[in-house]
């Protein structure tokens, strides 16, 4: 009873000072006007990371006896450290974040900022001390069995530590460049600056391949489009039928790539320069007549068929595929690369990802939009992952081993 006694103690201490810390947290935040902790930038961050796992490990290798250093490194203080993350991180889940809420008190408490604030920040600070010396006491001394817990809970604290130190050094830009043109200079959407970049670009080349185009009939009265009954396949080509009430359509050809001579008949072109074109026929009762669709483009002006009060439009396909052909130019030379979607490039610790184009001009865009990312704690947080994964690899390898003795 009295072991259990004090365990209670010692969750209602730890809970106590829990709310003490994020109360405290909310009251620095209120004092300093709703601002949060100021990040610290290469290098100092990593020598306050530095400091502060060698101040974790001279404090748990050399006042491990120590009762306030037991009870700072404990399960109960942990697990209250936990439910307390867990609750701000609700916080900053249900209350949009980076969002004006318009109330005073809301600002000054840094609501929309919770998890670069005073109560968040805090909290995690003491849960790494926790953390850091729960993992020293498995170290020191060293025992071969406590590998397991080393692995997952020092993999734990090594993301943790290195995701929010590095948080600062986290770049994410924008780099708009023009076909035949080079630019060195990014845009900050966030902080709505133009910053310079130790590399260049030059757009060789932007495409996009489309998606089959669509025929449908639309009402300007109601500004809708209403899709027809289709057989014949389902994207438009020859021998492509589609019903609406009181009439039919059948396409008699069609050229994906086409451009009109000088009598206004399309003839197929080049596929960067051509739009689609279908001729098609339309049945009504009994009649039918013979047009020519197309889609349309920047230069061309879109076939269409008035029918009563209705439009019979061909919609163009929408993006299947865009990419740029790059050169990138920096300290490490000239590189030739092609950027896609979800396919990106790597170059001289950025990471370059297709990211947009002009949508208005479609894939007659000259613009290419480029997202540039450079996270050099990256390697430090995959370190930490890797040793969670192999601390679980190592607990269910015992599980299994177990099952079999």
């Amino acid at each position: 009873m009295n072991g259990w006694s004090g365990d209670i103690r010692s969750y209602r201490l730890s809970s106590l000072v829990t709310v003490c810390i994020a109360a405290a947290g909310f009251v620095l935040q209120y004092i300093a006007q709703g601002q949060g902790v100021g990040m610290l930038s290469w290098p100092f961050n990593a020598l306050f990371l530095a400091v502060f796992a060698a101040f974790i490990v001279l404090l748990g290798a050399g006042f491990r006896t120590n009762g306030f250093v037991l009870w700072l490194g404990g399960i109960p203080f942990g697990l209250s450290l936990i439910f307390a993350i867990a609750f701000l991180s609700l916080l900053g889940g249900v209350i949009p974040q980076g969002i004006s809420s318009g109330s005073i008190l809301s600002e000054r408490l840094g609501l929309s900022r919770i998890f670069s604030g005073w109560p968040f920040s805090l909290v995690v600070f003491f849960f790494l001390c926790n953390l850091g010396l729960s993992v020293v006491w498995k170290i020191i001394p060293f025992r071969l069995a406590n590998l397991q817990f080393m692995l997952f809970h020092g993999g734990f604290w090594i993301a943790l530590a290195s995701g929010l130190a590095g948080a600062s050094d986290l770049q994410r830009v924008i780099i708009p460049v023009y076909e035949g043109h080079e630019n060195s200079r990014a845009y900050i959407p966030q902080e709505n600056r133009i910053v310079q970049l130790p590399f260049s670009v030059y757009l060789d080349d932007f495409s996009i391949e489309e998606y089959a185009p669509q025929i449908v009939l639309y009402d300007p009265d109601n500004d809708r489009v209403m899709q027809g009954e289709v057989t014949g396949g389902t994207e438009v080509s020859k021998g492509y039928r589609a019903v609406w009430p009181g009439f039919a359509v059948t396409v008699q050809d069609y050229l994906p790539h086409a451009l009109p001579d000088s009598s206004g008949i399309p003839r197929p072109a080049e596929g960067e320069k051509g739009i689609p074109y279908a001729k098609i026929r339309i049945t009504s009762g009994g009649k039918s007549i013979e047009r020519w669709l197309n889609t349309g483009s920047p230069f061309i002006k879109p076939g269409v068929v008035q029918l009563d009060r209705f439009y019979l439009v061909m919609f163009p396909g929408s993006p299947k595929v865009f990419r740029s052909g790059v050169v990138l130019s920096g300290s490490s030379g000239r590189r030739i690369a092609e950027l896609e979607v979800n396919k990106p490039v790597t170059y001289e610790g950025w990471k370059l990802y297709q990211m947009g184009y002009d949508e208005k001009a479609g894939r007659w865009s000259q613009l290419s939009l480029i997202e540039a990312v450079s996270d050099p704690w990256l390697p430090a947080v995959y370190c930490g992952f890797f040793m969670i994964m192999a601390g679980n690899a190592m607990f269910f390898w015992k599980g299994m081993k177990r099952e079999r003795v």
